[in-house]
């Protein structure tokens, strides 16, 4: 797995993608943009990537623009990811352990479509 800054860096510099990226068998499960999928395997994240598409069955959820947050306590090794309706917090879970490298990220669920701020 590559450190934090590395991963900084080369996410830096996704403002698009030129693909979609299927992860999962799963037909409701979201697809992800380049940036996305570079993140999942870079931090090894791709559990993320199902516990956002894991709620992708709930009715609070607008199906047409979600925010995803994944914020790491690296002294707990523990996080907690939130996903919103706009700025309104809908979902909240415990991660109670994660070795993500990073001490947040955001991510963009767009009509079934994760990517990064950075591509939107």
């Amino acid at each position: 797995m590559r450190t934090a800054v590395e991963i900084e860096d080369i996410l830096n510099h996704c403002t698009g993608t030129s693909a979609y990226h299927k992860y999962s068998i799963i037909p409701f499960f979201p697809v992800l943009t380049d940036g996305a999928k570079l993140l999942a395997d870079m931090a090894e994240c791709y559990w993320l990537m199902d516990v956002i598409g894991s709620y992708q069955t709930d009715a609070k959820l607008d199906k047409d623009f979600q925010v995803w947050t994944l914020e790491v306590d690296h002294e707990e090794e523990s996080g907690v990811v939130k996903g919103f309706n706009d700025t309104d917090l809908i979902i909240t879970q415990e991660i109670p352990y994660t070795d993500f490298p990073m001490e947040q990220i955001k991510l963009y669920l767009i009509r079934g479509v994760i990517l990064l701020p950075s591509e939107y």
